[in-house]
């Protein structure tokens, strides 16, 4: 997975709550206080929080209903899995020790992860791979796989492709449901764009699907806008309404959060948003129309792209109203020491803030 605005008190505001640099993201102590119990919610949703294996930061367990550990890859020869960073993953897992409810999955593939052409198009290689998801799955005790390959036919990312990608997906997701079985989940990434998987052939075998709608658009426009403005490509209700136009029912979707920038010239390329700061000559603009902040230099030329606390807020209140199954975010630790983002999404998904929101709208 790639994962890695208009007015002056709108932009000071957001300067304020969203722009204070601060250390790497670790387990909040007073999350749990924060968050009521997803049995007192009128409808909980689910919160799948991306946890990479190059960090030492642990989770908070409470924090999110599944952990999609990133990364898992095809291996050299095709017909199996390697894991980044095993022994983390073990520790990852050993967080359903302290919250029995939380889920952890193996997420294979991202960005720049090859070998998935090679691996499906052959019928023993695309068996054996299945077979080690079951193997994976009992080695670290998972409650499932996520299949993160970016994207069947398409060598964007650098990697290999065939034209029979989508068609060998199908039957990829087919092998790995018949080899672990119907109690654990299978799900997959997708863009926003909502291409290149065949939806109404591989949804009896995959439990949800995340949408990844960030990344929607590059400098001089929005990373991942909610709505149309003159700063957007595409933006995450288009991806949502793509993705209900395939056929997934909305139970099946979740709604993908940035919890990262996407700069040029004055910024770099992927920014955390603990590390987001105002630069010299630079101002923070509210998009009222896109309903998502950015940051215009001194030419006035929109040079970083992100979501803040607002816009985070905004989209957690789009999911409740359109009652889909969730939110998912990359990463956990590109947020800030307090947990700014990741507390929005908990307490909107699984706690007081989405039953308040739920019941205003009654």
């Amino acid at each position: 997975m790639k994962k890695f605005t208009m007015m002056a008190a709108a932009a000071a505001s957001l300067l304020a709550v969203a722009l204070v640099p601060a250390a790497c993201g670790t387990k909040s102590a007073d999350n749990a206080a924060a968050v009521e119990s997803a049995d007192s919610v009128a409808s909980p949703r689910y919160v799948i929080a991306y946890v990479t294996a190059g960090s030492d930061v642990m989770p908070d367990p409470h924090a999110m209903t599944h952990i999609n550990y990133a990364f898992g890859h095809v291996n050299n020869t095709f017909n199996g899995i390697r894991v980044d960073n095993p022994d983390r993953l073990h520790k990852i897992s050993a967080l359903k020790e302290q919250n029995p409810d939380l889920k952890v999955i193996l997420s294979v593939g991202g960005w720049g992860s090859g070998r998935f052409s090679e691996m499906a198009a052959d019928s023993l290689n695309r068996a054996a791979f299945a077979a080690d998801c079951k193997r994976v799955i009992d080695e670290f005790n998972l409650d499932g796989v996520d299949i993160d390959w970016e994207y069947p036919t398409s060598s964007s990312a650098g990697i290999s492709s065939s034209p029979d990608d989508t068609n060998n997906y199908t039957k990829l997701m087919r092998d790995i449901r018949g080899q672990i079985g119907p109690d654990k989940s299978l799900t997959l990434a997708t863009p926003g764009s909502a291409e290149y998987y065949d939806f109404p052939a591989i949804l009896p075998y995959v439990d949800f699907i995340n949408i990844m709608s960030y990344d929607i658009g590059t400098v001089p426009f929005h990373q991942s806008p909610l709505y149309e403005s003159e700063h957007t490509k595409l933006t995450a209700d288009q991806a949502l309404k793509a993705h209900l136009a395939a056929g997934i029912p909305k139970e099946k979707l979740t709604l993908g959060l940035p919890f990262y920038g996407r700069g040029f010239k004055e910024y770099p390329d992927y920014m955390d948003y603990k590390d987001l700061e105002v630069r010299e000559g630079c101002k923070v603009v509210w998009d009222s129309l896109a309903q998502a902040p950015y940051i215009e230099n001194a030419a006035g030329e929109l040079v970083l792209g992100y979501n803040d606390s607002t816009a985070i807020d905004i989209k957690c209140r789009y999911i409740l109203d359109n009652d889909i199954l969730g939110a998912m975010y990359w990463e956990y630790t590109c947020d800030d020491e307090q947990g700014t983002l990741r507390k929005i999404v908990t307490d909107y998904m699984m706690g007081a803030a989405g039953r308040d929101y739920l019941d205003a709208r009654k």
